[in-house]
């Protein structure tokens, strides 16, 4: 089969859609088929380099929608080559394009990305309404005419789509995770991370990987840690910041006394990545929201406690699974969530990060999630 991917972006500081693609193609790769990826960027941006597949850049479309007739008219002419059509998040133009092109010619499919999730309609009253005009005059349209929409958590699926009408879309939760580390040394990747960062040799860390934005809570992880973590604990914060709110927070990092003891890594990758999962006491994320999570099944994968907030929609599998630990997305839920690591002994740490790795197998490894997106788009028995 032939799978095409519509995507407004391929740029790595974009999260989640980005990474399901990534993802994703590694997938249909496994599972034996062929996929290609449409995309708003424009080709001299660069991202255009996604393992088993083709892009194809067709932008920079206009403005934040993303308009692009360039991209309208590419999937008409090409529809018919593809069997199947995954169109990843709402809002922007490339979803339209995609149910101009296909709908009642090939089967698509939507991924919500957490994008139909009630927090931002109470986090943003003005983008809301905003949105509220675009789903009554378009996105309703897209969702209803697709053979479904997909999520990736039975939470996700519960909570989306409140405070929009129009709903009759077919929601199903489609397996989600990551391809985990890949095979190698765990020593020399955690090399990789030192020699890129080497004040954190022979010291302990908390790692926050992920967007520094404000639905994620690092303000809330820079007070946490100044209230409960001890003196020895580093706290590592890895990722784009895409809001420019770094400047903000290493100011509040300095009026809590512990600017010594974060480091601002940047977006970090590859090897460089896994080694600092690899080095980590635990993974922390306080999200205010959350529909999955990538960065916390790939913190499973490595074996690695995570500390999550009850905000992180597969929280309570995880917690479920014996594989981390959950509290309140509050100053005192992170608190609490370091306090309980640091109460644990070493054997109770081993038993929870054997239990990890465990729970990613099970739950999290990227390997069921291609066939059940085919019965998603009807290309295969349900």
């Amino acid at each position: 089969m032939l799978i095409l991917h519509v995507i407004r972006s391929l740029n790595p500081a974009s999260g989640g859609p980005t990474d399901s693609a990534h993802m994703f193609a590694a997938a249909h790769h496994v599972a034996g088929n062929h996929v290609e990826i449409a995309t708003l960027d424009a080709p001299e941006e660069g991202w255009t380099q996604v393992a088993g597949a083709q892009v194809h850049p067709l932008g920079p479309g206009k403005g934040n929608y993303g308009f692009s007739l360039r991209l309208l008219d590419w999937l008409k002419v090409n529809r018919y080559r593809f069997d199947g059509v995954i169109v990843n998040g709402l809002w922007q133009y490339h979803g339209v394009a995609a149910r101009e092109a296909f709908a009642g010619r090939r089967p698509y499919v939507v991924f919500s990305h957490g994008m139909m999730d009630p927090y931002f309609n109470r986090r943003y009253p003005l983008k809301y309404l905003k949105k509220l005009v675009y789903w009554t005059a378009q996105e309703h349209r897209t969702l209803n005419g697709a053979e479904a929409v997909c999520f990736t958590s039975e939470e996700e699926k519960r909570i989306a789509g409140g405070g929009f009408p129009f709903r009759k879309f077919r929601g199903v939760v489609v397996p989600y995770g990551t391809m985990g580390p890949p095979e190698g040394s765990r020593s020399l990747r955690q090399e990789a991370f030192l020699s890129a960062f080497p004040a954190l040799r022979d010291q302990r860390y908390l790692l926050y990987l992920s967007r520094i934005h404000p639905k994620k809570g690092c303000d809330l992880l820079l007070e946490g840690f100044a209230r409960a973590a001890d003196k020895e604990m580093h706290l590592v914060i890895a990722g784009p910041d895409p809001e420019n709110w770094g400047q903000a927070l290493r100011a509040q990092a300095e009026r809590l006394g512990i600017a010594e003891r974060v480091h601002w890594t940047g977006m970090i990758r590859g090897d460089v990545k896994w080694g600092a999962f690899y080095g980590a006491d635990a993974f922390v994320l306080p999200s205010h929201q959350e529909n999955f999570g990538i960065a916390v099944a790939d913190a499973l994968a490595c074996g690695v406690i995570p500390l999550v907030s009850d905000k992180v929609n597969i929280a309570p599998d995880v917690v479920a699974d014996g594989a981390g630990l959950m509290e309140a997305d509050t100053v005192e839920g992170t608190a609490r969530l370091i306090e309980r690591l640091q109460a644990m002994t070493a054997d109770q740490r081993l038993a929870m990060q054997q239990a990890a790795v465990e729970c990613y197998q099970e739950r999290y490894a990227l390997r069921n999630s291609a066939q059940e997106v085919y019965r998603a788009l009807g290309l295969v028995a349900g």
